[in-house]
């Protein structure tokens, strides 16, 4: 069996953006258990967490990918992010995003990881 340069380079970046995810995953919840602690003894650990996640975004960077953060924004269709609770909203009903779940990951030749989101209705 011959591996092709291509597949490895594949394989790579799918570990890579993996990686990414898991580590984004762990910085989500690292930082909740920091917003636990009283405010002196947190600020060191939120130092800690901002250069961790630069050091991820400079990773992924350096391969040409980036985290795409909609968190916030209005839920479109086509959006590159599939919605865990689409179901409980009306065709008509005007959405935003609430809370990303997994991290849309995009490279230079576009979308390279598909994201999930949780929904809210914008009230009006």
């Amino acid at each position: 069996m011959t591996v092709e340069l291509g597949d490895t380079k594949d394989q790579l970046e799918n570990s890579l953006i993996e990686i990414a995810v898991e580590s984004w995953r762990f910085s989500r919840l690292f930082a909740r258990v920091v917003n636990k602690l009283d405010a002196g003894e947190s600020a060191r650990y939120v130092n800690q967490l901002r250069y961790f996640q630069k050091k991820v975004e400079e990773s992924l960077e350096a391969s040409g990918l980036k985290f795409v953060n909609v968190e916030g924004k209005p839920f479109e269709t086509g959006m590159a992010a599939s919605a865990l609770n689409i179901g409980d909203f009306g065709p008509d009903d005007d959405l935003l995003v609430d809370q990303m779940v997994e991290p849309i990951i995009m490279g230079r030749d576009g979308l390279r990881k598909q994201g999930t989101v949780m929904l809210r209705k914008v009230h009006a």
